[in-house]
């Protein structure tokens, strides 16, 4: 910001920062909570919108509908980011909260498939696509508000609560899943329940506007309009700064693809990994999830603070080189925890298929197309969460420890006798598909690795409102963050359930979804390392005009 905008800034008192973050943190987890009550109850999302005796196919569907969200934050980055950077950061975030409220309590209303058939899933689809626009507006516009609140030393920890926020959000949609199942049937909740945590999101709306509304326009933008300031064409502006491109580079792989592909794998990937294939009790899953979810809030705080001392480059390279280290010890030993009867199982019984063409499509349902008897076993194998081989060979068959397993003809036409009969062959020799109730010194193990990788994702999130606010200049500030942040948080992080759960459909191998994760933290370390400048935090202009700072090894 030019000389003349900063001499017109008035500085916020402490009652005024309060506020702020109190209500830029309340909305914050509201709108997140709207966007993750789908994840949470993807199982019921997709029985009810998509319906499919195909189980893989069927969560891939309700996956694919959770990435259309995310596919549309770019779009609403680049709306509400010029709105941002041309009316104001709190009429902007007004706007994209009352959205997502509304978009989220429509899901809760909409008729089931087998009441309305196909129209279900659009309409689904089409709130979704609006839950993405409000999304692409709202964190650029809350993080900004907050830092250009914040005094300079300590823009880190006071950004740190937004970063917190998001996962509020997640934890927020548990414990009111929580609540629900508490007070309502298990068949009613399945039935009609799993509608009441998305109504809520009226009420929320409603708390949300309150605490809104009763914020003033942050102190940079009033002074910049004052001055006259203000960007004519932020989008374009965004393209053409010198150096932004460079910035936006940056700020897309090196920050943003880091830090959502850790935090979905941390939080999302965990949740589908034990309750769908390490088939543990679902309310057990939640509970731990709630207690990690809740506890590592507090990790990043402590990130975003340290970050006002060492620097934003540190902590994110820390955390993105152990989570390179850390990712598959840590889910390997989730799993034998987990389910030790299942890996056990796998480890002593392994099993093998053998058969033509022996590949899974996991989409053959939905195009239409024929799927082979032996990708009907294999996709079989892999919903029920059995680790398997494939060897080449003209007639299908099926060993466990060299024993084989008939193969009635019906099997090959009717997915329900499949699945039934090839567990029940399986659990004759040592397999277990009953839902899991781990021990508590199990549960305990389990809550410390998912904590673990909170803190990981607090190490690459923590302080990134405060870094992104500092990398581009004021006038365009709404703009610049929320573009790459969206597209690395849209693409990158939103389509990962998708992507590795068609990695595991069609390897069989349920950790070998991480590998998206990896690949992509990997290449984001190579670009954080190369371009995010180190040293002490500093606003803009100084980082602008600074020499460049030589890497070291944080």
């Amino acid at each position: 910001m030019s000389a003349g905008t900063a001499a017109r800034l008035r500085e916020p008192t402490d009652k005024e920062i309060r506020l702020v973050i109190a209500a830029s943190s309340a909305g914050t987890i509201f709108e997140w909570y709207d966007f993750f009550i789908y994840g949470t109850l993807a199982g019921l999302i997709g029985a009810a919108f998509f319906p499919s005796d195909n189980e893989t196919l069927q969560i891939l569907l309700v996956w694919a509908g959770f990435a259309v969200g995310f596919g549309f934050r770019p779009l609403g980055a680049i709306l509400f980011g010029f709105l941002g950077d041309r009316l104001g950061r709190k009429y902007t975030f007004l706007v994209t909260v009352t959205l997502m409220g509304i978009a989220t309590a429509g899901v809760g209303m909409i008729p089931s498939a087998a009441s309305i058939g196909l129209a279900a899933p659009i309409i689904v689809i089409g709130l979704r696509i609006l839950q993405g626009l409000a999304l692409g507006g709202e964190y650029g516009g809350a993080a900004i508000y907050v830092a250009e609140h914040a005094p300079p030393e300590k823009r880190g920890f006071y950004t740190s609560f937004i970063q917190a926020s998001v996962v509020g959000g997640f934890v927020l949609s548990i414990a009111v899943v929580l609540i629900c199942r508490a007070l309502i049937a298990e068949d009613d909740f399945a039935a009609w329940g799993w509608r009441v945590p998305f109504l809520l999101s009226i009420v929320l709306l409603g708390i949300s506007l309150w605490m809104r509304l009763k914020l003033s326009e942050s102190p940079v933008f009033q002074a910049m309009k004052a001055a006259g300031e203000t960007s004519a064409n932020p989008f374009k502006e965004s393209l053409t700064y010198p150096g932004n491109p460079k910035r936006i580079f940056v700020a897309l792989f090196g920050i943003t693809g880091v830090l959502t592909t850790i935090w979905y794998t941390a939080f999302f990937s965990s949740l589908s990994f034990l309750r769908r294939d390490m088939r543990v009790d679902e309310g057990t899953v939640e509970w731990i999830l709630l207690i990690a979810g809740l506890i590592s809030m507090s990790f990043y705080l402590v990130v975003g603070k340290w970050s006002d001392r060492v620097g934003r480059r540190k902590p994110i390279l820390i955390g993105a080189v152990l989570t390179l280290v850390l990712l598959f010890p840590i889910f390997w030993t989730m799993g034998s925890l987990a389910n030790p009867g299942l890996a056990r199982a796998a480890e002593q019984n392994p099993v093998v298929v053998s058969g033509q063409n022996c590949t899974t499509d996991p989409f053959a349902e939905l195009f239409d197309r024929e799927q082979s008897t032996c990708g009907k076993v294999l996709e079989t194998l892999t919903a029920s969460g059995v680790a398997y081989s494939v060897e080449p060979g003209s007639d299908l068959g099926v060993t466990v420890s060299g024993e084989p397993v008939a193969i009635p003809s019906a099997w090959l036409v009717d997915s329900a006798a499949r699945r039934d009969g090839l567990q029940t062959a399986l659990s004759a020799r040592g397999f277990n598909f009953e839902r899991q109730q781990p021990p508590f010194i199990n549960i305990l193990g389990i809550g410390a690795l998912l904590l673990v990788m909170g803190v990981l994702s607090a190490l690459t999130y923590g302080s990134v409102a405060a870094l992104l606010s500092e990398m581009f200049p004021a006038r365009i500030r709404y703009s610049s963050m929320s573009i790459p942040y969206h597209i690395g948080a849209g693409y990158l992080g939103g389509f990962l359930p998708l992507i590795a759960g068609i990695i595991v459909a069609r390897t069989g191998d349920v950790y070998a979804g991480l590998w998206y994760t990896w690949a992509v933290v990997a290449f984001g370390v190579i670009v954080a390392w190369w371009g995010l400048p180190g040293g002490p935090p500093r606003d803009f202009e100084e980082s602008d005009k600074a020499p460049p700072v030589a890497p070291s090894i944080p």
